[in-house]
């Protein structure tokens, strides 16, 4: 059931999005020779270890039969020495004898030690003595070594021999008289542990001789300790029989594990280096293979210039060489699995698997014979974890600069915006993000491998998609506070209503500074493609990249003309909430209301014509008169709102159209501060032209009010007959019939949809 689980975890990751799907017959084909491979590596590996099982169990039968052999052959000796014991007449006498004679030689020889015990432990001292002015050489290395190990074997007889008395009240005097020779032993394992961690150097400096009396002294070491097991394990299974035969119970008694101590040490050699190695990758990952030449150059003399001063039996070149992989394969593997990783460090990683196995070929090593693999072969898994850290690291700033610019958005920080070359408002986090991405992109393709970089950009695009969608989210939810009722809302919290219409500015500008590509500088936008485009396969520049370009690219422009959009309706909320509430009430006839509006706009054009970007300040204008006529028309709603025929409504209407023209028809060609505003005013007057038809469905005689509806709708598709009905009860004439007649004639009239008009604004 875990396999289960972890496999569609698997698959989930591997298939996060619809377009990956278009991956799977690449990614079965993937799986199917990876699983080839696989299966090719486990039969070699199960015949490898077939015979090497079947091996270890020919040796351990032969073992077997020589053990009973030996078992059988002492049991001989014990039964003939029983035997020959009955067969002389006085041989318990003789027994007596030889064994108070033997006693007596060992009590001489004893004695004999003991005296000159302090004599040569002081010999000894002296050599080292020597041997510490010289410790490369150390030429009386080999002399105490033998000393000591004579000296050795006469203290383990002697407490072997105090042990075995009846009167043990000797033992802690021979220990107090034994502790200098431990002293001594330290001292001489100190100096073998010198010589054992610079055992490379030695080499290095050509000095044989310390190597050899090194290996000699650890290959006799070893020769004791293994006899020390074999008299253990002899003791352990016959322990009566054993006891019985002098050979056995004289001689070492203790394993001393030189050969362990010297195989550490090699260890504790390269250790250090992998120390020193780790903190120079961490600053320069990129130079792993210039960092681990110490590490081939070891191995390398290890192969020319040690082995033949070794015992061919310790295959010396074999351990340095087991040793070392281990080191590395467990200091490669710590860094993968650490969380923090970057994805420099794991790119390096990744790459050094193969360099590494080529390394170690030219070393005479086949990758098959280094076990455990060096990335435990993950290389597939790093890839894809790879992957995730540039785009967990795209996420993570994506994250951060958003959650500054909300923060600073929010609070209205007044010097939050920044200006650029030509004086126009931006955010300063902008720039930092098209780096950002620039190189995560470089790090995505230092890699060389498309699946990787196209992934990365997925990720990207997401994030460039998703942050278009918050911006716009968040600009909505704050223009809402504006617009609440009076006495509400961001302005009755004496919140500075022109800090967010600055940057409201500052993310229009930011749009389009993605997309405007100019003789002087191309947009990020562009400049982004051109980037990845060399990192991707064609099929998937074709498939999805482009399109996904030119749907972030519509997405700029639709964020920046909504913050335009925001910005106007903005106004209106704010500004001419009492001006527009005025319309077609009897207030309407004496004030000059669409005068001010319109010298409210040429303020705010004028303000910020310098901080706006030029191919903006049309789109503003445009949506000032878009705006403009939406509240007019709907204010049609006003309380108090009522045509008389008796009153000159229709001439407060052209005097209100031609104010607006007047204004708007100065923008056809207008140069604003260093800027020139073009506007379409020809396009403009065609959707003002709605106003007219709105007069005639206020002027025209009641059984005319169905025709101009007719008109209007087959002008306007999505004309609302709520608007409608708004208009005609605004007539002094209004009744019931009238209405029913229009609402019977909407039910009959068919309209092609079409492109959205000015009165989708209007409801």
């Amino acid at each position: 059931m875990a396999d289960i689980e972890g496999t569609i975890v698997e698959l989930a990751d591997l298939l996060r999005h619809p377009e990956d799907l278009d991956k799977i017959s690449f990614l079965k084909s993937e799986f199917t020779r990876k699983k080839a491979a696989i299966d090719g590596q486990l039969k070699i590996g199960l015949k490898d270890q077939l015979e090497v099982t079947q091996n270890g169990m020919s040796s351990i039968n032969d073992g077997q039969r020589t053990v009973n052999q030996i078992k059988e052959e002492m049991m001989r000796i014990d039964k003939l020495c029983a035997e020959a014991q009955n067969m002389i007449r006085d041989f318990p006498d003789i027994n007596l004898v030889s064994q108070v004679h033997r006693n007596f030689s060992q009590v001489e020889t004893m004695k004999a030690n003991i005296e000159s015990f302090d004599g040569r432990l002081k010999d000894l001292e002296q050599m080292l003595r020597e041997d510490d002015r010289d410790l490369e050489n150390q030429p009386n290395l080999l002399n105490i070594h033998y000393g000591l190990t004579q000296l050795r074997d006469i203290r383990d007889d002697a407490m072997d021999q105090i042990k075995r008395t009846s009167d043990t009240s000797l033992e802690s005097h021979l220990q107090d008289y034994f502790t200098r020779l431990g002293d001594v032993i330290d001292w001489f394992d100190d100096h073998v542990g010198t010589a054992c961690m610079n055992l490379i150097p030695l080499v290095q400096a050509d000095n044989k001789g310390m190597v050899v009396r090194l290996a000699l002294i650890i290959e006799e070491e070893e020769k004791s300790d293994n006899k020390v097991k074999a008299l253990q394990d002899a003791q352990r299974e016959y322990k009566d029989l054993a006891s019985r035969f002098k050979s056995m119970t004289t001689g070492p008694k203790q394993l001393r594990g030189y050969k362990e101590k010297f195989l550490e040490a090699i260890k504790y050699y390269a250790q250090p280096q992998f120390d020193k190695a780790e903190e120079q990758f961490l600053e320069e990952p990129d130079k792993l293979a210039n960092i681990m030449k110490w590490y081939f150059n070891d191995l390398y003399v290890v192969k020319v210039g040690m082995a033949s001063l070794m015992p061919k039996k310790w295959r010396i070149f074999k351990t340095y060489t087991d040793i070392y992989h281990k080191l590395m394969h467990d200091w490669l593997t710590k860094h993968i699995d650490n969380p923090e990783l970057s994805p420099p460090h794991m790119l390096s990683i990744i790459d050094w698997s193969e360099k590494y196995y080529t390394k170690m070929t030219k070393l005479g090593w086949d990758q098959s014979t280094l076990q455990p693999h060096v990335l435990d072969s993950r290389e597939a898994e790093l890839i894809r974890e790879y992957r995730q850290l540039i785009v967990k690291s795209v996420d993570e700033w994506m994250d951060r600069m958003f959650a500054a610019d909300k923060k600073s958005f929010i609070d209205r920080k007044p010097d939050s915006l920044d200006t650029n070359e030509h004086g126009y408002f931006r955010t300063k986090t902008l720039g930092d993000m098209w780096r950002m991405l620039k190189e995560q992109t470089a790090v995505a393709g230092s890699c060389d491998r498309t699946d990787v970089a196209e992934g990365v950009f997925d990720a990207m695009f997401r994030a460039l998609k998703s942050r278009q969608n918050l911006w716009q989210n968040m600009i909505d939810s704050e223009s809402q506070k504006y617009k609440a009722p009076p006495g509400t809302g961001a302005a009755a919290d004496g919140e500075s209503m022109q800090v967010f219409q600055d940057w409201l500015v500052a993310i229009a500008n930011d749009q389009i500074a993605c997309i405007d590509d100019n003789e002087d500088q191309l947009g990020y936008l562009t400049r982004f493609h051109r980037d990845l485009e060399p990192l991707v396969t064609p099929a998937y520049m074709a498939a999805h990249a482009l399109p996904q370009l030119d749907a972030l690219r519509d997405g700029f422009v639709d964020l920046g003309t909504h913050c335009i959009t925001a910005f106007a309706s903005l106004i209106f909320a704010v500004d001419f909430r009492a001006t527009v509430a005025d319309f077609f009430t009897p207030k309407w006839y004496a004030e000059y209301g669409m005068k001010r509006i319109v010298t409210t706009f040429d303020d705010y054009i004028a303000d910020y014509a310098k901080v706006l970007h030029r191919s903006l300040l049309d789109v503003l204008v445009e949506e000032l008169a878009d705006e403009l006529l939406a509240h007019y028309l709907s204010a049609v709603r006003n309380k108090g709102a009522r045509f008389r025929r008796a009153e000159p409504f229709t001439d407060k209407f052209k005097d209100d159209v031609l104010t607006a023209f007047d204004f708007f028809a100065g923008f056809a060609t207008r140069e604003q501060g260093a800027a020139v505003v073009t506007v379409d005013f020809a396009a403009i007057k065609r959707k003002w032209r709605v106003v007219d038809k709105m007069v005639r469905l206020l002027e025209a005689d009641k059984p005319a009010v169905v025709a101009v509806y007719e008109d209007f709708k087959q002008e306007c598709w999505d004309l609302q007959m709520g608007w409608v009905e708004s208009v005609l009860r605004a007539r002094d004439d209004f009744d019931r019939a009238m209405l029913a007649a229009v609402k019977a004639k909407a039910g009959e009239v068919y309209v092609e949809r079409g492109p959205e008009t000015i009165m989708s604004k209007v409801k």
